[in-house]
This record gives structure tokens, sequence and C-alpha cells, in this order.
């Protein structure tokens, strides 16, 4: 059975990335970071890109990507900072849920031992 991204050539991903290996330092992108794309794909751009613009029209998550385009996260990581380089996608990291009131989660269970 092979794994999306691990039976790639190598010289595929080169060829995707341009040569590099990582994505820029100061990009935002982690696991989680949802994606939204600000633009729709235009003739002549790389289909990876196009792809990703399609795939974020509604916010998703940079793993989702990923695994919809088959590729490994390091290099969706790097395509991705050329498309937020290019203004064409915003990042965003999801919001933390709010944690409960201590005292309330203390009533709810006093009350369930009452039951």
């Amino acid at each position: 059975m092979s794994r999306p991204g691990r039976d790639d050539a190598p010289d595929r991903l080169y060829t995707l990335t341009g040569g590099r290996s990582r994505s820029a330092p100061d990009t935002p992108f982690d696991l989680v970071t949802l994606v939204v794309a600000e633009c729709d794909p235009v003739v002549g751009m790389q289909s990876e890109h196009a792809a990703i613009l399609r795939l974020c029209e509604r916010p998703t998550a940079v793993v989702e990507i990923a695994a919809e385009l088959r590729l490994p996260v390091s290099i969706t990581k790097i395509l991705l900072s050329d498309l937020l380089a290019a203004g064409r996608v915003s990042a965003r990291h999801p919001h933390a849920a709010a944690l409960p009131d201590p005292d309330i989660l203390e009533q709810v269970l006093v009350g369930l031992r009452n039951l």
C-alpha cells in the first residue's frame, strides 16, 4: 500500500517547490492554520496553486489541503507560502474555545451527584 506523498518521484516534488525544501521562516503555517482564498485561480497559474485556491473557498486547515492534494505537509506549506506572499490567500489560527467557569462546573457536578 502506498502512502500519499511518500511514493511521489522526488524530482516532481523538487519541481513543484522550485527546489526549496522549507517555507520561509516567517510564514504562519502549522497543521491547523486555516487558509482562505482571496481570489480565484488565473490562467497560467501552477496547477497545485490553482487547486489550493479552489479548496480554500471556505476556511480549510493546512493538513486538509495536504491530504486533498496528496502531498506532504512540508511541500504544501511551501506552496501556501508562495500564495500568501502573492496575496492570494490569507491565514489565521482557529479561535481557542473559551474554558468554562470552574464554579459552574462544580455546580453541575454537585447537581449530578444529587440525582
